[in-house]
């Protein structure tokens, strides 16, 4: 059998490299030099790679963890509040209570963990954790609206994304620990910090799983080995179920502001695909102030960029083994410093990464996690000021000789608040509207397809006829009049705003996506919290997809096919008509 599939492989391979490049010489026959191996190489890579992996997946047999399409069942998902509220309820207030909890491995130094986000050749494409520089976290909010509507609980996680099949056994955790409560919504959101422990199974030590799960797959002897911790993931729910009791306990009454303000480009390093031309650019930021003058304010912020600086391997001392929050966990230590409870929401962050340059001038850094810190407190300080006017923010801090501790190293450091103006701020009525529903998507990457065959990533995969599928969860949220989208994954930010790739010209393939974007759905000012309720990788608009590793295509290498954001969307079309 084994023989055979080599030989097979290989002729698929040869033609189809042959087949690639005689579809490829017709159709660019009349194009330039540059659009003709542009043209080229991405179709050619796309169906070489369609085809030799897609053989492959033909020849290896589905795991047992495949499940057929007639034992779908939708356990475990919460839908949101019965109702959708238009005002208050009588005599109704907000009620938010915090916690968190600390989710390093406690035995790292014993024991082998990884990172995940990025693969380093100079690692051997392994990066085993040598050194912890900071916290990863959870964090969680409760929060509802006034009695009988159900608790709202967010999770926050310092991770690379969870999948659906981990959050529902932190859900089940928490009903273990809490079985009388009436919840709306369990939500997990994951950072999308690339310098975590691996929580999706593809950053491990990849490469010998891979190979015993398919000598396994084919003898059918023994279980396979998943690409996660087993131990971590259990480490990780009870910590996680732990800080969502805690903030339960902790819910009091107070009141709800918002304020948001679009910040300077240079806070984010724009590698948007080439057809993708929206760059979301706002913080913004929840407020939430207890009745109770004791208690700690608690601040919600969503910012849009890759918490991507600390994990990449740059050098023999930062050799991309080195644990650490990246840029969020340092937004968290400010603000906790200032005395105010931290909560965190990733957006669309499909090509977005954290831009360094302003917090960094130029300015020399000993370790590479140095400028996730330097641009952590400076997004945390904004936070804290956003609503406050430039003499206010001056008023607030020795800036002269902060200015001198900040430049060590160079001559100057940029006053982030020069010609500043404020957010405008408002108050919040009581109202918390939750509206969860799930988008049934066909996975067509055969990456992705052969990953979930040799059962190393967390997905509850349903099989229906040669096609497989997998359920994710979408969400529409109001928080008084401000509007959220709950979206699995790293979202193409022309869906959320509108753009190039959604168009026929602007697109790979010519063609109109045909869904409207969020903002046509739901208005222009209203917030994505990404990476929610599930990690399924990248969502790129289906007229713009095509599978290649150049031409700006990299990203549907990590996805789950050509159809997730039209599934999705669609799905969003629903929701719209019902709250309409």
């Amino acid at each position: 059998m084994k023989s055979f599939s080599k030989k097979l492989i290989s002729i698929l391979l040869a033609l189809s490299m042959l087949f690639g490049c005689a579809t490829s010489m017709g159709a660019s026959a009349a194009a330039s030099v540059g659009e003709f191996f542009t043209d080229f190489g991405v179709f050619a890579f796309d169906k070489i790679l369609t085809t030799v992996i897609g053989a492959l997946n033909l020849v290896i047999p589905d795991s047992d963890e495949i499940m057929k399409m007639k034992d779908y069942s939708d356990d475990l998902l919460f839908r949101g509040t019965e109702t959708m509220l238009d005002e208050p309820a009588e005599g109704a207030k907000w009620k938010l209570g915090y916690g968190k909890a600390s989710v390093v491995p406690e035995d790292w130094k014993t024991k082998d963990y990884y990172l995940g986000g990025f693969m380093s050749m100079q690692n051997g494409m392994s990066n085993k954790i040598e050194e912890v520089v900071d916290d990863m976290q959870v964090r969680v909010i409760a929060v509802d609206d006034g009695p009988g509507r159900g608790i709202a609980v967010f999770a926050n996680i310092d991770s690379i994304g969870m999948s659906n099949y981990d959050i529902k056994n932190i859900r089940k955790a928490l009903i273990e620990l809490m079985p009388d409560t009436k919840f709306s919504t369990i939500t997990v959101t994951a950072t999308h910090v690339h310098s975590g422990v691996d929580t999706q199974g593809l950053w491990t030590n990849l490469f010998p799983k891979l190979l015993g799960n398919i000598a396994k797959n084919y003898i059918r002897i023994g279980q396979m080995t998943p690409g996660v911790d087993t131990e971590y993931m259990a480490f990780l729910t009870e910590k996680a179920a732990g800080a969502m009791k805690t903030a339960i306990e902790d819910m009091t009454e107070g009141t709800m502001k918002y304020a948001v303000k679009e910040l300077n480009e240079d806070y984010f390093n724009n590698k948007n695909r080439p057809s993708s031309d929206s760059l979301i650019q706002e913080m913004a930021r929840f407020t939430f102030t207890p009745d109770d003058a004791s208690k700690k304010e608690t601040l919600i912020v969503n910012y849009s960029a890759h918490p991507d600086i600390a994990g990449l391997a740059v050098d023999k001392i930062d050799n991309g083994r080195q644990l650490s929050g990246d840029y969020v966990v340092h937004m968290g230590k400010v603000i906790e410093e200032a005395g105010k409870n931290f909560m965190f929401f990733n957006g669309a962050i499909a090509g977005i990464y954290a831009g360094r340059h302003p917090a960094s001038d130029g300015v020399p850094t000993d370790r590479r996690w140095n400028e996730s810190e330097r641009i952590g407190r400076e997004l945390g300080t904004i936070a804290l000021n956003l609503s406050n006017s430039e003499e206010v923010i001056r008023s607030n801090a020795d800036w002269d000789t902060l200015n001198k501790e900040m430049a060590i190293g160079g001559d100057n450091y940029t006053l982030w608040f020069e010609d500043w103006e404020a957010a405008t701020e408002k108050e919040l009525d009581p109202v918390l509207n939750v509206m969860i529903s799930e988008a049934k998507i066909r996975v067509t990457n055969p990456l992705i397809q052969l990953v979930g065959k040799l059962g190393l990533v967390n997905y509850n995969v349903y099989k229906e006829g040669l096609r497989y599928y997998i359920f994710v969860e979408v969400g529409y949220m109001e928080i008084g009049d401000v509007k959220v989208v709950l979206m699995p994954g790293e979202i193409v930010q022309d869906l959320i705003e509108g753009g190039s790739s959604l168009t026929a010209e602007g697109s790979a393939t010519g063609k109109e996506f045909g869904l409207p974007c969020i903002d046509d759905l739901f208005g222009e000012d209203t917030l994505c919290f990404g990476l929610a309720n599930d990690a399924i990788g990248y969502v790129v608009p289906d007229n713009d997809y095509k599978l290649a590793l150049i031409a700006g295509h990299y990203q549907e290498m990590i996805s789950l096919g050509k159809y997730a954001a039209s599934s999705i969307m669609e799905e969003f079309v629903a929701i719209a008509d019902k709250v309409a």
